[in-house]
């Protein structure tokens, strides 16, 4: 409104008889409104402004979230040193051979899995705890007709397998449930070839194997 009062004390100073006829009038308003930008413009660029700025940091905090995604490993890519990716049958066969007779525990799992990735740091806590065990995990989108051969229909799932002896047991398992996991370990993942208890039990001290046992001197005369 004041860009049309100075717009009509313009007029008037140019043509001060003319003033009040409509035409002259209609010329300040044209005027006013040439000089001054409109008020709707003005917000709407305003507002342009303001949202190219947020908008532009949030793609980049988009691509900057992307790339640090993308540099971190899955989390059934993070394997304890003793765990080892099975991706075909003739894997499968000569990780178990190359075990010999220690104890080896098989995961079959999916990706899309809630319940294997749940359970999955506490599989890689019990791994590190065993270094003796060998831990195999099998991904049962890439290696269906070797799970379907070994009857795998619920995922996460798990067999057991030692030496000659082959399959020792086999069941399904979640982190509700993976006292049974601990359970298995606790049966199987004993000495073999033992007669009787093994010493270090109660009053009886581990004798290292390697260590000579000295020979009994004779009893010296009195």
């Amino acid at each position: 409104m004041a860009h049309v009062v100075d717009a009509i004390r313009l007029l008037q100073f140019q043509q001060p008889l003319l003033l009040n006829t409509s035409s002259n009038i209609n010329r300040a308003l044209s005027l006013s409104l040439s000089l001054s930008p409109s008020p709707i413009a003005s917000s709407s660029s305003s507002a342009s402004l303001a949202f190219a700025a947020p908008r532009k940091h949030l793609l980049s905090f988009k691509v900057c979230a992307t790339v640090a995604e993308t540099g971190q490993p899955k989390w059934w890519e993070k394997n304890a040193p003793n765990m080892i990716d099975i991706h075909s049958t003739q894997e499968f066969l000569n990780a178990l051979g190359e075990a010999g007779d220690r104890l080896v525990i098989v995961e079959f799992y999916g990706t899309w899995c809630a319940s294997c990735r749940a359970l999955y740091p506490k599989l890689c806590r019990t791994a590190e705890e065993h270094p003796e065990i060998v831990f195999l995990k099998v991904n049962f989108d890439e290696n269906k007709p070797m799970c379907k051969s070994l009857n795998v229909k619920v995922l996460p799932y798990f067999h057991f397998y030692r030496g000659a002896e082959g399959q020792l047991e086999s069941f399904s398992c979640s982190l509700a449930k993976f006292q049974k996991i601990k359970d298995a370990i606790e049966t199987h993942n004993t000495a073999r070839c033992s007669i009787g208890p093994p010493k270090g039990i109660g009053d009886l001290l581990l004798e290292p194997s390697n260590v000579p046992v000295p020979k009994e001197r004779p009893a010296e005369p009195v």
